[in-house]
């Protein structure tokens, strides 16, 4: 049986809409606390009253991520008005679906999405560790996905983005956890989410839905496990890892083929 999140106070961040909003309400449906985090004041406070008005406990913490000073006064806001921090969830994300040949003069697409994905994960987890050192434990659960396991083509500024993120997740667990600190990175496949319905091509793909995501979230808190997957991520990331070369190539015009009939379906 996993951890009982009751009375714990987890922050996560994106949680104006999609997997953020619901795993929020899920988690305080659980007797957790929320900090609810996100650009969107008006969203995010209808998030905190829906919360609220079910029996939960949330609290909205508008906030430009990318933005030192707003993330600086976000986290002040948070330490002040909670004894401790539990858990943080690094959920917000920004991803862009585009071939590496039509970007060589948009280096802001990467910069963009490195400052989201990335960096702000980053920033926050390093002003809320003193807390979690503090208490003796804590946890860090950064989002990442399925297609950073397998060599998906057209997301090079997103895939980067969260490559980095996990890379630093790793680093955090070995140099942490010895000190009460637990990692966990939750690799999602497609999500049906607002960022996702942004590009048409996946209107008719089939989707994990955002309450089946937030549950993936949930068990990575309950059971503070490093990894939270699919069994085809973790098959991905072997074969990937054994053979690079050959498992890119041949899985190529598997993509392709997908893209093709999607595609199709749009007209």
């Amino acid at each position: 049986m996993g951890a009982d999140v009751r009375g714990k106070t987890i922050v996560i961040t994106g949680a104006s809409s999609g997997i953020g909003e619901a795993a929020g309400k899920q988690l305080a449906a659980a007797g957790a606390r929320i900090c609810l985090v996100a650009r969107r004041a008006d969203e995010l406070n209808r998030v905190r009253d829906e919360i609220n008005s079910a029996g939960g406990a949330a609290w909205a913490y508008p906030a430009d991520l990318t933005n030192e000073a707003s993330l600086s006064d976000c986290v002040d806001c948070i330490l002040d008005e909670h004894g401790r921090v539990d858990v943080l969830v690094n959920n917000a994300a920004h991803s862009i679906r585009r071939p590496i040949i039509e970007a060589l003069d948009r280096l802001h697409d990467y910069q963009r999405t490195i400052n989201i994905n990335y960096l702000a994960a980053v920033g926050l987890t390093l002003k809320l560790l003193p807390r979690m050192l503090e208490q003796g434990e804590g946890q860090v659960v950064n989002i990442s996905t399925l297609s950073s396991q397998v060599p998906i083509p057209l997301f090079s500024a997103y895939l980067a983005s969260k490559s980095a993120l996990e890379s630093f997740s790793r680093s955090m667990l070995a140099e942490l956890s010895d000190q009460g600190i637990a990692v966990s990175v939750v690799h999602f496949p497609m999500v049906r989410t607002p960022m996702s319905n942004r590009t048409s091509i996946y209107r008719h793909m089939p989707m994990m839905n955002v309450d089946k995501a937030a549950g993936w979230i949930v068990r990575a808190i309950e059971t503070r496990d490093a990894r939270v997957g699919s069994s085809m991520g973790t098959l991905g990331s072997l074969a990937l890892a054994a053979m690079p070369g050959p498992v890119t190539r041949l899985t190529q015009p598997l993509f392709r083929q997908m893209d093709k009939q999607l595609a199709a379906k749009l007209k």
